[in-house]
């Protein structure tokens, strides 16, 4: 196409090879005179340019495409402006990343990631709500997740061994969101993420679906825009987490036998409501196991926790075993009655890790009771209602019960 232009650097024609070099010179100079060759010269350049800026244009962009390729996109120095942005739980790295890159904080989740790789402290970030700055390098958004002072604390503690109802109470006094949004929010569990599966037994009971047992006792952070129904689905998520971590289904599947996840975390729960301290949680959850598959007289529980549970239930205040009567004892309208056979409908709390590693893996023994000997909350352990009397008369001896 080029060849097509005249850009007024007029070329001999090829007849005029050998002839002498005053023909051309003399062809140029009237050409200048006439003028007419000025406007075409103009032209030709302007058209060039053109072609030279389109190629131009094309090459940059095709430059920019491959520089991209080879090198991470990523902005410089320490942004302008601010942008919140929220690390849910349990997201790795590339998910902050990629919600850093939503709020225009990073220019791309692959520069994220390379700076945390080169920051060991990156495995530190906690979930939450981060206050940042808009279009910053990747390595000064690592930087201010890491200063705790950029971190928007709106925390709530959830101990270990509260009930679901217990846990709405804490969660609306730190939210003001009221109770009955998260009671109606755990009616249905599976629709908060708890698989279908867990709700399986093997005892042969009816099976409950209740939220119990799901809720993971941990530190939350409660984002701005917090409703019930986000903040049961994130407890639920760390549920799964901890349990997929401790390998809890398949431990329980390979060691317990006839018993079901679902049935150990009901045990873990007793064992948590039970347990004066966490150096005996696993031997509680083997008296459980005893007393409900082995050859117990009544093969129940007999744990005034399941109690005292109802009662929170009902609506009831809860009290001391020395506190409650025959007929609270031995009601046969509750369903979490100590005396009846197998294990309750539900968890009756919701337990922590330890908890819930000791009745996966209980130690081996044959207890069938125990009773707390000393004020730390260590009990003693029995094979026989005998060697029970005598430790619960240690037990008077030290001022425990």
């Amino acid at each position: 196409m080029i060849d097509d232009l005249d850009l007024g650097f007029d070329e001999p024609e090829r007849g005029e090879k050998g002839r002498h070099r005053r023909g051309f010179v003399e062809r140029r100079n009237a050409k200048k005179k006439s003028g007419g060759g000025r406007g075409k010269t103009v032209f030709a350049l302007f058209m060039a340019l053109v072609l030279l800026g389109g190629i131009g244009g094309g090459a940059y962009v095709g430059f920019d495409r491959i520089r991209n390729h080879f090198v991470t996109p990523d902005y410089d120095g320490g942004g302008s402006g601010q942008a919140l942005v929220e690390v849910k739980q349990g997201a790795l790295i590339a998910d902050i990343g990629d919600a850093l890159v939503a709020a225009d904080v990073v220019k791309s989740t692959k520069a994220f990631i390379e700076a945390a790789e080169a920051n060991a402290l990156a495995k530190n970030i906690q979930p939450g709500l981060y206050k940042l700055r808009k279009q910053m390098s990747a390595e000064k958004a690592l930087t201010m997740m890491l200063d705790r002072k950029n971190k928007v604390t709106n925390q709530v503690t959830i101990p270990e061994g509260r009930t679901a109802k217990n846990v709405y109470k804490i969660l609306s006094d730190k939210t003001k969101i009221p109770v009955k949004e998260f009671e109606a929010a755990a009616k249905n569990p599976e629709a908060l993420g708890v698989p279908a599966f867990w709700f399986n037994r093997k005892d042969g009971k009816k099976v409950t679906k209740s939220i119990e047992g799901f809720l993971y006792p941990d530190t939350y952070e409660m984002p701005p825009n917090a409703t019930a129904e986000g903040i049961l689905k994130d407890m639920v998520a760390n549920f799964l987490t901890v349990t997929t971590e401790l390998k809890f289904v398949e431990t329980v599947e390979a060691n317990l036998g006839g018993v079901s996840p679902y049935e150990a975390l009901i045990v873990a729960s007793l064992a948590q409501a039970e347990a004066g301290n966490k150096d005996d949680l696993g031997k509680v959850a083997r008296v459980a196991y005893n007393r409900v598959y082995k050859e117990f007289p009544c093969n129940c529980l007999e744990m005034d926790v399941t109690v005292n549970y109802y009662l929170e239930l009902t609506g009831q205040k809860t009290k001391t075993s020395a506190q409650m009567t025959a007929s609270e004892l031995d009601n046969p309208k509750n369903p979490y009655n100590r005396k009846l056979k197998g294990l309750p409908p539900t968890p009756i709390d919701n337990p922590g890790k330890q908890a819930m590693q000791g009745s996966m893996d209980p130690p081996d023994g044959k207890w069938f009771y125990f009773v707390a000997i000393d004020k730390q909350g260590h009990s003693a352990f029995a094979e026989t209602y005998a060697e029970q009397q005598r430790n619960e008369a240690k037990a008077r001896e030290a001022g425990i019960i």
